[in-house]
């Protein structure tokens, strides 16, 4: 299942699944998601979601981290071992905002990391943000703030304004820029960029990152000591 099969104008197209233990705000966000339009489904604990997701297939889940018997990391990690989810789109709300919580919630395979307490009005809007990239990356296209990659044309624009990188510059910022927030390890991205038949050297990525932010003028791509790179919205 991959979320541009089921791309539609409208929402109740898109099937979402929420899990928490805490039945307040499984009703909360079923309201506000409902009332956008979205199939929502609710699950109380990880084992449920699992057993859930295998039946509906959405394209969306919502996942509490801190729940009884699985806890959302195992559940993203399970759901990513299967190749029937690798397209879903996986967000983490929950109460544990640390930086390390955070970085281990996105490297299990997460594409958002939500702090609780969110508003409800803020929640949705990323949901939805969430799915108009998702249809603008089947399009080419990465739209983040006022920065716009095209991967057809490998063509880069800020508020705008045309921006010439080369190939590596280029393709390191799409990587990044198509998952914002997600923290990308040193290794996974010279693996991606590089390639395991070219030996770069190790400030090779550093030297990369310094140029993209020059030539964009901004600080879009945040330096996470001793892991790797994020790109955050500018």
């Amino acid at each position: 299942m991959r979320v541009k099969d089921y791309i539609c104008p409208d929402m109740n197209e898109y099937k979402i699944l929420i899990v928490d233990d805490e039945p307040d705000i499984l009703e909360i966000l079923e309201f506000n998601l409902a009332a956008q339009g979205y199939q929502v489904t609710r699950a109380n604990n990880g084992n449920e979601a699992l057993e859930k997701a295998k039946k509906i297939q959405p394209h969306l889940i919502i996942l509490d981290v801190m729940m009884p018997g699985k806890t959302g990391i195992e559940v993203c990690h399970i759901l990513r071992s299967n190749p029937a989810f690798n397209e879903t789109l996986i967000v983490f709300l929950t109460a544990l905002s640390d930086e390390n919580s955070e970085i281990t919630g996105l490297e299990s395979g997460s594409d958002d990391y939500i702090s609780k307490p969110v508003s409800p009005r803020v929640l949705v809007s990323k949901i939805n943000a969430l799915f108009r990239r998702v249809v603008k990356e089947e399009k080419g296209l990465i739209q983040t703030g006022d920065l716009t990659i095209n991967r057809e044309t490998y063509s880069v624009q800020y508020q705008q304004q045309d921006i010439t990188l080369v190939r590596k510059e280029f393709e390191l910022l799409s990587l990044l820029a198509g998952a914002p927030g997600r923290v990308f390890l040193r290794d996974e991205i010279l693996i991606q960029i590089w390639g395991t038949d070219v030996i770069v050297g190790n400030r090779t990525i550093d030297v990369h990152i310094r140029k993209i932010r020059q030539k964009l003028g901004i600080d879009c791509i945040t330096t996470v000591k001793g892991v790797g790179y994020k790109f955050e919205v500018p």
